[in-house]
């Protein structure tokens, strides 16, 4: 298991798909100088988003020999696409900033909760059912994604009591500052002005 020093944080963007919680956890990153940890996806890729920097789009046949070799962390299966995270991912990253962040679902988070405890501080970032709607149907992406996105919206939102901290995101700078003020206490980097 890998051994942690005092000021290392593995900070976790969680809530629901279309919150902003993406746009909001790469401000914040580049805040920090955080590195991101890439998790692995079986599903296509969809429009806007870029291989090695929003997933590691990977064929079933790949990620199941990944998995078969013990890689991931966690592995979860979600509307028929396997999700993962791969531990050396988390430790290479953590060595060499000393604090990383990952955007995941419930399942994510409260996996990498489990198995680190402490160290993971998970932050829930979210937005009303019809603002999440229509923040999708804006980025282009198809009704029946929309659709599926939606039904898991409220098992999604319940987890918003089990996470460290919760942030509603209707301005993408507000809720930046907000949490740049909030991680401050965990990383002690000196990044915001007290006065």
């Amino acid at each position: 298991m890998y051994e942690f020093n005092d000021r290392e944080k593995i900070i976790v963007f969680t809530g629901p798909d279309g919150s902003g919680r993406k746009s909001v956890a790469e401000a914040v990153g580049q805040t920090f100088g955080m590195a991101k940890v890439v998790s692995y996806a079986t599903r296509s890729q969809r429009p806007g988003e870029v291989n090695g920097q929003d997933y590691h789009f990977v064929t079933h046949a790949t990620y199941e020999e990944m998995e078969m070799q013990g890689e991931f962390l966690e592995s979860v299966t979600i509307d028929g696409h396997y999700y993962g995270i791969r531990g050396l991912d988390v430790e290479e990253h953590l060595d060499l900033r000393g604090c990383v962040y990952l955007i995941l679902n419930r399942e994510g988070a409260e996996i990498l909760k489990k198995v680190y405890g402490e160290k993971v501080v998970r932050l829930f970032v979210y937005a009303d059912r019809r603002t999440v709607e229509e923040r999708q149907r804006r980025l282009g992406i198809d009704p029946d994604t929309i659709t599926a996105r939606l039904g898991h919206y409220d098992s999604e939102m319940a987890y918003r009591a089990s996470c460290e901290h919760a942030f509603e995101n209707y301005d993408l700078g507000q809720t930046t500052y907000e949490i740049t003020n909030t991680l401050e206490a965990y990383l002690q980097r000196n990044l915001v002005d007290k006065d």
